[in-house]
C-alpha cells in the first residue's frame, strides 16, 4: 500500500514532551530507512495555472509591480509588448468615472522569450511597475480588518501579511493575467480563429435580457462602446445610473460578467474531474469578488423540463453535426461540441465601501472603521478584460491536452475535426463507416 502524507511545519499540533503529535505520526508512517534525502515537499502555492500553457504571477498591489512568467507558449508567435498593451489598457484604472480613479499606465516591459518579433519557446516574463503608490491610504487599516476583504484570513492563515493594499489579494495581480490572456488569444486566433468575448449583462439588479444580445455578431467595439461595457445602449445607461447612485452614497453594487467563446474545437476537457466546465469554473472562481460561475442555461435550467431542456442534433449545410439549441453552453459531457461557449460570473459589490462599518483590531478589539481608499463601486466594468482572460488560458490549456492525447496520430475523420486551421494539414485515417478500427501502422 502506498500513502502519502503532506506536513506542513508551521502548523503542527501543540508538543508533547518536546515532540508534535504530527512528528508521531510521520514517524510511525515513514519509519527511518524509507525516507530518502530530498523526496519529501511541501508544495502550497496556488500562484500558477495551466498544465502545458502554465502561468504564474507575481507582485503585490504596493510592491515595486506584478507581472507573469508564461511558461509553454509555442513557438513563432508573433508578440509585441503592443500587442499586451492593448488588453492592460482595458484593465487599468482612472478609465472612467466608474473605475478606481488610481493613475497607473500600466505600461508592460517583456524581459524574455521573444527574439526579432517572435516568441522563442522559452519563458515569457512581462512585468507592469507600480507608479503610484499611496501607502498612507492604509495606515489606519494595519490595526483593523476590513470587512469581506482577505486582511483577516491572510492573517489567519500565514500569521503575516502585507497591509498595503490588500498584498496578493488585490484585484491588481489581475494585471498579470490580463496579460498572459494577451498571449493566450494570440494563439486562440491564430490556431483556430477562436475568439474570447465579455460583456457587463447585470448591474444590481439592472439585468441586460439576454436575447437582446446576438452571440455570433457580437463584437469588441459594441462591448466597447459604453463606459460601463455593456452592448446594449438603453441598458448600459440604467447601468450607469445605478453606479452614480450608489457611489454617490460612498456604497457599492455587484455585478454579473457575461462571457462567450466562439469557433471553440470540438473534444476540449476530459472527463471525469477535468471537465470543461469545471476548468473554466476554477479560472473564473480565482478572480477577486467572484463570487459564482453558471454556463449554458445555468440555474435557469432547473425551471425546464427535458424536453425543454435538450439540444436536439441536426446536420447543417455544410454537413457538420449541430444543435438548433444551445442550454448545454456549448459543452456536454464536460467535452466542447462546438457551439458557443456561454457562461456568466458574477461578482460580489466591491466591500471598500466610505461608511462605518463594525470589525475588530489584530489585537482582538471591537472597533469600528472608515474607509477612505481609492476603489471601484462595481468590479464588473473592469472585470470584463481579465474574464476574458482567463478564459482563453483555459482554452489554450485544453487545445494543447487535445492535441497531446487525440491528435498526436491521424484522427477519426469519420467522427473528428481537426482542431485549428494548421491541424488541415495532418494526414488522417481515412474510415468508411463509424466503429470500424483504423490499421494502426497507416500514415506512420
Amino acid at each position: 500500500m502506498s500513502l502519502s502524507l503532506i506536513v506542513n511545519p508551521f502548523l503542527r499540533p501543540p508538543r508533547t514532551n518536546g515532540v508534535s503529535e504530527s512528528s508521531h505520526l510521520f514517524c510511525a508512517l515513514y519509519p527511518a530507512k524509507h525516507i530518502r534525502p530530498g523526496k519529501l515537499r511541501v508544495q502550497a502555492s496556488g500562484n500558477t495555472l495551466g498544465t502545458y500553457f502554465r502561468v504564474t504571477t507575481y507582485g503585490e498591489s504596493r510592491s515595486g509591480g506584478v507581472g507573469c512568467i508564461i511558461d509553454g507558449c509555442p513557438p513563432r508567435i508573433p508578440l509585441s509588448e503592443a500587442d499586451v498593451q492593448v488588453e492592460l489598457d482595458r484593465r487599468r484604472p482612472g478609465q472612467s468615472r466608474l473605475v478606481s480613479p488610481r493613475k497607473e499606465t500600466d505600461t508592460c516591459q517583456i524581459y524574455s522569450g521573444i527574439a526579432e518579433g517572435l516568441t522563442t519557446g522559452s519563458p515569457i516574463m512581462v512585468h507592469v511597475p507600480n507608479t503610484d503608490q499611496t501607502a498612507h491610504d492604509y495606515s489606519e487599516l494595519s490595526r483593523a480588518y476590513r470587512p469581506s476583504h482577505a486582511d483577516a484570513t491572510y492573517d489567519f492563515k500565514y500569521g503575516v501579511r502585507a497591509i498595503q493594499g490588500g498584498g496578493r489579494s488585490s484585484a491588481r495581480e489581475t494585471i498579470a493575467r490580463v496579460a498572459a490572456g494577451a498571449v493566450a488569444k494570440k494563439i486562440l486566433k491564430k490556431f483556430s480563429g477562436t475568439e474570447v468575448l465579455a460583456y457587463v449583462s447585470q448591474v444590481h439588479n439592472v439585468r441586460l435580457p439576454e436575447h437582446l444580445v446576438d452571440h455570433e455578431s457580437l463584437n469588441l467595439d459594441q462591448v466597447e462602446e459604453s463606459i460601463v461595457r455593456c452592448p446594449n445602449a438603453e441598458y448600459a445607461k440604467k447601468m450607469i445610473a445605478a453606479i452614480d447612485a450608489v457611489m454617490a452614497r460612498g456604497d457599492s453594487v455587484g455585478g454579473v460578467v457575461s462571457c462567450i467563446a466562439r469557433n471553440v474545437p470540438r473534444g476540449l476537457g476530459s472527463p471525469v474531474f477535468n471537465k470543461l466546465e469545471a476548468q473554466l469554473a476554477r479560472a473564473a472562481m480565482s478572480l477577486p469578488a467572484s463570487i459564482g460561475f453558471e454556463f449554458g442555461s445555468g440555474f435557469a435550467g432547473t425551471l425546464m423540463s427535458g424536453s425543454e431542456h435538450n439540444d436536439e442534433f441536426y446536420i447543417d449545410k455544410r454537413g457538420r453535426i449541430r444543435t438548433r439549441t444551445n442550454h448545454s453552453g456549448g459543452i456536454q459531457g464536460g467535452i466542447s461540441n462546438g457551439e458557443v461557449l456561454n457562461m456568466r460570473i458574477a461578482f460580489k459589490p466591491t466591500p471598500t465601501i466610505e461608511m462605518k462599518q463594525h470589525t475588530v483590531t489584530r489585537d482582538k478589539h471591537e472597533t469600528e472603521i472608515l474607509s477612505h481608499i481609492r476603489r471601484d463601486p462595481c468590479v464588473a466594468p473592469r472585470a470584463v478584460p481579465v474574464v476574458e482572460s482567463m478564459i482563453a488560458l483555459v482554452l489554450v490549456d485544453q487545445i494543447m491536452a487535445q492535441y497531446a492525447q487525440c491528435e498526436l496520430f491521424p484522427i477519426n475523420t469519420a467522427l473528428q475535426e481537426p482542431m485549428g486551421s494548421l491541424s488541415s494539414t495532418l494526414p488522417t485515417f481515412p474510415v468508411e463507416k463509424v466503429g470500424c478500427v483504423a490499421d494502426p501502422s497507416v500514415g506512420l
